[in-house]
């Protein structure tokens, strides 16, 4: 079977399902760690290893003012608590993990969608 990449389906946020826009491209880190390679003054070198959450990042969500989805995203930014994420990919792959919104939640009248991104810790995990 090929590779299917594409339009991500949805997000679901806490349980409330959000629409991506068809033409957004999102970024993927499904977290883990990051390595670097430290050199000794013998030649040799160590792996020096740091631990970075998950992100996704390029999502362009719809926001549907009668839902007061704005506010909606808003909450879960200003909250302190990680929320439930689920990410549906057109593949049919799910990915889930416990996360919040990072950055500027910045909203588009013109298109009804706001640009978000979203990180949290341990990994993202396909399910």
């Amino acid at each position: 079977m090929p590779a299917v990449g594409g339009s991500i389906q949805a997000v679901s946020l806490r349980g409330r399902l959000l629409p991506v826009a068809a033409d957004a491209d999102g970024t993927r880190d499904i977290g883990g760690f990051a390595n670097e390679v430290q050199s000794n003054g013998d030649g040799s070198a160590r792996i020096v290893k740091t631990r970075k959450p998950w992100i996704i990042g390029g999502l362009t969500l719809e926001v549907d003012d009668d839902r007061a989805d704005q506010e909606f995203l808003q909450e879960i930014a200003d909250s302190n608590d990680y929320v439930s994420i689920t990410i549906e990919l057109v593949s049919g792959t799910v990915y889930m993990g416990e996360g919040t919104i990072t950055d500027n939640i910045e909203f588009s009248t013109q298109n009804s969608t706001a640009g978000v991104t979203l990180s949290g810790p341990r990994n993202l995990e396909q399910q």
